[in-house]
C-alpha cells in the first residue's frame, strides 16, 4: 500500500563540533525550507498542518479545481497553485520538478501514484528515497530520512562517492 508522499525544498548546512556530536568534526544535513505536497487526503495534508504549525511555508500544484479524492481540497492551505487540467500526473511532474527531494512513505511496496512520483523523480535525476515503514522502525526510518538527503563531501560540495544519483 502506497501512502505519503513529500517533497521538500532544502538548503545545505554545515553543523559544527558541537551540533554534530563528539565523535564528528562536522556534518552536512539539510535544513527543510518548505513542503510541497498535492494535498491529497490523509498523510499528505497532514504534513502540511505540521509544516503550518511549525511555521514552515507550504506550496505545491494541485490538479484544477482543488480536485482532490474527498472532493475540493480546503481553503486552508491557501499556498497551492492549479493546474490547467484536472489530472493528477500533470500536479505531480510539477510538485517533483519544483521540489529539491522527494520522501515517498509507505507501508510496503510502491503502487499507483507514490510509484509513478518515483519514477518521475528518477527521470528527472531528482533525489528520491522511499521509506517502507512496515519493514522499517520508525527511529530508523527518522534517522535515515535528513541524512541520506545530506550526503555531500563538503570539500568539495559534491554528493559522496558511494551515493547513487537520484538517491537520498
Amino acid at each position: 500500500m502506497s501512502g505519503t508522499i513529500l517533497l521538500l525544498r532544502a538548503e545545505p548546512r554545515v553543523l559544527d563540533a558541537h551540533e554534530a556530536g563528539p565523535h564528528n568534526h562536522f556534518r552536512l544535513t539539510m535544513v527543510i525550507k518548505k513542503i510541497i505536497s498535492g494535498a491529497q487526503t490523509g498523510a499528505d495534508r497532514a504534513a502540511l498542518d505540521a509544516a503550518l504549525a511549525l511555521g514552515l511555508p507550504i506550496g505545491g500544484w494541485v490538479p484544477r479545481g482543488r480536485k482532490a479524492e474527498d472532493g475540493p481540497i480546503p481553503e486552508r492551505y491557501p499556498d497551492l497553485r492549479e493546474t490547467d487540467t484536472d489530472d493528477y500526473e500533470t500536479r505531480t511532474r510539477l510538485n517533483v520538478q519544483d521540489a529539491d527531494a522527494t520522501l515517498i512513505l509507505s507501508h510496503g511496496l510502491l503502487s499507483g501514484g507514490s510509484k509513478f512520483t518515483e519514477a518521475v523523480a528518477r527521470s528527472l535525476g531528482k533525489p528520491v528515497r522511499h521509506v517502507d515503514l512496515g519493514a522499517t522502525s520508525i527511529p530508523d526510518a527518522v534517522s535515515a530520512i535528513p541524512l541520506g538527503a545530506a550526503r555531500r563531501d563538503a570539500r568539495r560540495g559534491r554528493p559522496a562517492r558511494e551515493q547513487r544519483p537520484g538517491d537520498l
